[in-house]
């Protein structure tokens, strides 16, 4: 029978039928690979922010010379975009399977991805400079 609510016991089935914890030891090792794929995926998510960021840069241009439509094809080639889609397609994997694991309603498992996105944000995506927002269009009114 599957939980429908918060419970805090040891006993907890991840993902898979496969991946059941029994003891302690198990439980214990199974919340902290839940808090090391969370920590991966804001890596993830940290390097396909740059990869787009490195892609989309293009040279300043002065504001009467600025075309207006060049801009949407500004940037990146075609492999670029194609390991941004990779990396893209990945995150969105890692993320579902964490939604999934917090879905087997451990209280446990709840905290081990919480906790392990919050530390993989603090370590990997908090930097003071770096902080750019990537805007697809750059069209207030849109």
């Amino acid at each position: 029978m599957m939980h429908m609510t918060f419970y805090w016991g040891t006993n907890v089935t991840i993902l898979f039928d496969s991946w059941k914890t029994n003891s302690i030891t198990s439980y214990a090792l199974s919340l902290f690979a839940c808090f090391l794929i969370s920590v991966f995926y804001q890596y993830m998510e940290d390097r396909r922010i740059k990869l787009k960021l490195i892609a989309s840069s293009s040279p300043p241009r002065s504001g009467l010379n600025t075309p207006l439509i060049s801009e949407k094809f500004a940037g990146g080639g075609t492999m670029a975009k194609l390991a941004g889609a990779a990396m893209f397609g990945v995150n969105s994997a890692v993320g579902y399977m964490l939604m999934l694991a917090i879905m087997s309603f451990n209280g446990g498992v709840f905290v081990a991805v919480v906790v392990g996105l919050s530390v993989g944000y603090l370590v990997f995506r908090s930097g003071g400079d770096d902080d750019r927002v990537v805007v697809d269009n750059p069209c207030a009114c849109a």
